[in-house]
């Protein structure tokens, strides 16, 4: 989309008063852009109107949202699929005195009661796929050990990020995020690193690795039950 086209989208929305925030998703909003990339737009409603619905178009995409709807965040952290496109936006108007930025950055930041809904949700099957993984790599089948450690990232990093009351990136932007917005504690600075090496090796030393990132914190959160239960399995994630 050009800027001229940009620029009449926006008058467009201003002068309706049904409309009260625009918000800049995506790559754009991110400095990520490129000559591919389309336009994500949220349109942020005072109430629902016929005069606008959500549309995709070849570079730009406008999903259309209320400010109730925008204030509702799933109970269950599979449904949080979507909370990440507000992570990193830039509201491009306001009309609710604020409201609508502190909405965006409640989408992008969880709670303390998400981050146990995260731990509640994600950790025993975490841990499942990296003992799984690791018992693989012991008989010597590095094939299924691969797998098996691939998909324990799906459940890992759910917790990781909420650790830090984040929600999880999109792919796309993991590696993006991590550079550019490093956790705080010291301690998760070899995080890509293991990363990458659970994706490209069969070595198990990084699913060790994150593990012991990982368990001091679950445990410190109240979810040492869940790491208790697999008892002496666990001896697998010692060196």
């Amino acid at each position: 989309m050009s800027e001229d086209q940009l620029e009449a989208f926006l008058r467009h929305a201003e002068r309706d008063d049904d409309v009260v925030g625009l918000i800049l998703s995506g790559s754009a909003a991110r400095g990520l852009a490129t000559v591919r990339s389309d336009l994500d737009l949220y349109v942020v409603l005072d109430h629902s109107s016929r005069e606008w619905s959500s549309e995709h178009s070849l570079g730009m995409d406008t999903p259309v949202i209320t400010l109730e709807q925008l204030k509702e965040i799933p109970f269950d952290p599979r449904d949080w699929a979507n909370r990440w496109s507000f992570a990193y936006a830039q509201v491009l108007m306001d009309r609710t005195h604020g409201e609508l930025h502190r909405l965006v950055v409640a989408q992008a930041t969880l709670q303390p009661s998400e981050v146990h809904r995260v731990l509640a949700t994600y950790l025993d099957g975490y841990v499942n796929f990296a003992y799984r993984s690791l018992k693989s790599h012991r008989d010597g089948k590095l094939f299924e050990a691969r797998l098996d450690a691939v998909e324990s990232l799906s459940w890992g990093l759910p917790i990781v990020f909420g650790l830090q009351r984040r929600v999880r990136p999109y792919n796309k932007y993991l590696r993006w995020e991590l550079e550019n917005h490093p956790f705080d504690d010291p301690r998760w600075e070899p995080l890509l690193m293991l990363v990458d090496e659970i994706l490209d090796t069969d070595d198990p030393a990084p699913q060790r690795g994150l593990f012991r990132l990982v368990e001091p914190e679950a445990r410190a959160y109240g979810y040492g039950h869940v790491l208790d239960a697999w008892g002496d399995e666990l001896d697998l994630f010692d060196d």
